[in-house]
């Protein structure tokens, strides 16, 4: 829409025109209250040729002048409060010059100035409907009115972009809930011989759910399929392609899909779902043998899993035959199976980057997968595991890190029931 048309430059008339007559209260008298109005048209009356108004109860108004929205355009600051726009006789014009200044300015308080007769009462009503606070006429510009329906208009315009930010926030957490629904869903281990905890935690900048997504399933041969990932970025598409693989992965791991073959179907997935051609994603996957003594583990650019076998110190599962992150390379094929020997008594432990990613205090040292496996040593010692065990070290790792994590941080814990 091009914007409303300039009028004639404006003559002397205007500086001829007395100012309406302002009543001066004693200093003691006034207040501090100061706002100010910027006027777009014409001035009928003469009004605001001052630079500044001032009611009976000390309200000053500074007065800022723009004859259309072209030149209102290059006044329009923070400091703005309030905004007055005069109608023309042309009503879709000053509608649309109303809907482009409220573009402009979404923020700030708008009048609308109408003539004031009997067919002018359509438009005003139609110009609030659009988004102004309200509508005046030439009658309603004496200060002590306009003043207060200025301050009127101001507040009615806070308390609208508070309900607004109220209602996105409500909307946001609905759609928060949905996400993680999604990302974060209840296993199905039924008849599994195996302890199960998961952990997830967003990063202090993250407005919604990240990328980071788990699961864990049986299927009907009693092995058990573990598996975590990390959709490269944060924001609702990147979540909603988490939520996409995980389902993917579900649904592919009970139609019988295992190893290389699930993981290059996943990446077709990827591929066709992901709205940008440099996203990627991260994964693990272990495969838990029905009697739960071995796992057959693949990487696709994620981290190595901490394994803890009955009497030894935890340690990271090798890493030597992780192959590329999903999407990252098109195309790529052939992730490689690593064969690990798990015994009796075990706890496995699958995360995602922003554990290990926490700095160490004040300087750049990361806590690093090596100070992960020390930490995950001291609390294991101490008796922790499961939920507890999960709580406490994303708590440490907090701690270390002298704030709220960046990253979002997501844990899954499978335990042997032996």
């Amino acid at each position: 829409m091009s914007p409303m048309p300039a009028t004639e430059p404006r003559t002397d008339r205007f500086a001829t025109v007395p100012g309406p007559r302002q009543e001066v209260l004693p200093a003691e008298g006034r207040t501090s209250t100061a706002l100010t109005l910027l006027v777009i048209g014409e001035d009928p009356t003469g009004t605001f040729t001052v630079p500044d108004l001032l009611d009976v109860s000390g309200t000053r108004v500074r007065i800022r002048r723009a004859r259309n929205l072209t030149e209102a355009e290059r006044l329009l600051r923070d400091d703005v409060n309030c905004i007055l726009l005069e109608l023309g006789p042309d009503t879709a014009a000053g509608l649309d010059g109303l809907r482009q200044l409220l573009r402009l300015a979404p923020q700030t308080a708008v009048l609308v100035l109408t003539a004031g007769t009997d067919t002018d009462t359509a438009l005003a009503a139609e110009a609030v409907r659009v988004g102004a606070q309200d509508q005046l006429t030439p009658a309603d510009l004496e200060p002590t009115h306009l003043t207060r329906a200025i301050r009127y208009a101001v507040e009615r315009k806070r308390a609208d972009v508070a309900q607004r930010q109220l209602t996105e926030t409500r909307l946001l957490a609905q759609e928060n809930s949905r996400l993680e629904r999604g990302l974060l869903p209840t296993p199905l281990l039924q008849g599994a011989d195996l302890r199960f905890a998961a952990h997830y935690r967003p990063g202090r900048s993250r407005a919604l759910l990240g990328g980071d997504f788990y699961d864990t399933v049986r299927t009907p041969d009693g092995t058990v399929h573990a598996m975590i990932g990390d959709v490269c970025g944060h924001g609702p598409d990147e979540a909603a392609l988490g939520v996409e693989l995980r389902i993917a992965w579900r649904a592919l791991t009970f139609a019988g899909l295992c190893g290389d073959v699930l993981l290059c179907t996943l990446q077709q997935v990827l591929e066709h779902e992901r709205p940008d051609e440099e996203i990627f994603a991260t994964l693990c996957q272990v495969d838990i043998a029905a009697d739960g003594r071995s796992a057959d583990l693949y990487l696709a650019g994620h981290p190595a899993p901490l394994v803890s076998l009955s009497g030894m110190a935890p340690q990271l599962l090798p890493y030597e035959h992780g192959g590329p992150a999903l999407g990252l390379l098109p195309g790529t094929s052939g992730w490689e199976r690593a064969r690990i020997e798990l015994g009796e008594s075990w706890s496995l432990m699958l995360y995602t980057d922003g554990l290990i990613e926490g700095r160490i205090g004040q300087g750049p040292q990361r806590l690093g997968q090596e100070g992960m496996v020390e930490l995950i040593g001291r609390q294991l010692a101490a008796g922790l595991g499961g939920e507890e065990l999960l709580d406490a070290a994303v708590t440490e790792v907090r701690e270390l890190n002298g704030e709220e994590l960046t990253d979002d941080v997501a844990l899954l814990l499978l335990e042997s029931g032996s």
